[in-house]
């Protein structure tokens, strides 16, 4: 916590540059534009734009040869709390960045949502999804060197983006983590265009999910875990008396699968 800074997004590029702004990008987002919310002012599927971004020390080039952890929070939370829960439990070591989404809560303007409801369902859903994940994979082609590995990691709503990335841009992202996500149905033409390159990539996925969750219905807990079976090489770890939260059996077992994927950055 103490080394890590908080950096606001300007024009200046890390990585690629503005030439190379994503695999998608979000200007494909502008036509899949939904209804109007009545939860979160604006409609499902706005096209999103990332501002604000938090960095591990050094801004994430601390162990270059190591991959880059792209931390997503969920429902009413922030880029801090991410990263506080990444650096305090999960690979204090790593570089990483936590990303903030420029919607905030009505009521709780300090508190953000990458949705316009707390779970979306359907087409609502997907619009969302998309324009998400299409605004954080051109900030990562932005400000990542292309050649850094790297891996996002989300709870909830971010736990879905940590997946959704990996249908928008399936060769960007190293492996996932999914932490009681859930999946965009995909039923919205264009807002998962790879998802058969990414069943051709066993890309590993850590899919993390409590017995519990009253969030998440069960099944589409089930449909998440089928779907990441068909189109991931997928670890899921499930623990019976877990709600929509994370554990410390969780943190262990994520902390394994880091180690053994080659992820940590080999201090625990």
């Amino acid at each position: 916590m103490n080394d890590a800074a908080s950096n606001e997004y300007d024009d200046s590029a890390e990585g690629a540059g503005a030439e190379n702004a994503g695999a998608t990008g979000n200007t494909g987002a502008s036509g899949l534009v939904g209804r109007e919310s009545s939860v979160i002012p604006g409609r499902f599927g706005d096209p999103m734009t990332v501002t604000h971004a938090e960095w591990s020390q050094d801004r994430g080039r601390r162990n270059p040869g190591r991959p880059l952890f792209l931390l997503i929070h969920g429902w009413g939370s922030t880029a801090a709390d991410m990263m506080e829960f990444f650096s305090a439990y999960v690979s204090p070591f790593s570089d990483y960045v936590a990303l903030q989404s420029p919607l905030t809560m009505p009521d709780y303007p300090a508190a953000a949502t990458w949705f316009h409801d707390c779970v979306p369902t359907g087409e609502d859903l997907d619009r969302d999804a998309f324009a998400a994940a299409t605004g954080i994979d051109a900030w990562v082609h932005e400000h990542v060197p292309d050649d850094r590995a790297v891996i996002p990691l989300g709870f909830s709503q971010g736990g879905l983006l940590a997946v959704h990335l990996l249908r928008v841009d399936p060769t960007r992202y190293a492996a996932a983590v999914t932490l009681s996500g859930f999946l965009a149905p995909g039923i919205v033409p264009g807002t998962a265009p790879h998802d058969a390159e990414l069943a051709e990539l066993d890309t590993s996925v850590f899919y993390g999910v409590g017995g519990r969750d009253t969030c998440i219905p069960r099944y589409e807990a089930k449909a998440f875990e089928a779907w990441l079976e068909e189109h991931t090489y997928l670890k899921l770890c499930e623990y019976p008396n877990m709600d929509h939260s994370i554990c410390l059996d969780e943190v262990d077992d994520l902390r394994t699968w880091l180690v053994s994927i080659g992820a940590s950055s080999g201090l625990m």
